[in-house]
């Protein structure tokens, strides 16, 4: 069974960091895409940063160099790093997880990915 379990949002101010975690289990590590979206409130999901099974990265537009995403070496842990935040940047952010092989904008939609986690909130203050 596949979990996914995020961690380490919580309120910066403006042009403060976080770093979320999503701690993965239950599938063959190395070969699921694996990603960030966001949701704020009364807003769609949208992607905000995707590692593909083969290791493509892709960020969102909006992302800008401000956000950095990896994996631990077992691929079990993914991360976001959020620097230089602000305040729309506000929202629930989820980590996502699909056994496909995810390519090119595919892998900032949302509705290639099958596995979610519950998602960790992030709030930035001006």
């Amino acid at each position: 069974q596949v979990q996914l379990m995020e961690s380490g949002g919580g309120s910066v101010q403006t042009g403060g960091s976080l770093r979320l975690s999503c701690v993965a289990s239950g599938f063959a590590y190395g070969r699921y895409a694996m990603g960030w979206f966001r949701q704020a409130p009364g807003k769609e999901r949208e992607g905000v940063a995707a590692i593909d099974s083969d290791g493509t990265i892709r960020y969102a537009e909006f992302v800008k160099g401000r956000f950095t995403i990896s994996q631990d070496d077992t691929k079990t842990t993914l991360y976001l790093d959020l620097d230089s935040l602000k305040p729309e940047d506000t929202a629930m952010y989820y980590c996502a997880a699909d056994p496909s092989h995810i390519v090119g904008r595919w892998l900032l939609m949302s509705q290639a990915f099958g596995y979610w986690g519950q998602g960790t909130q992030v709030t930035v203050s001006s």
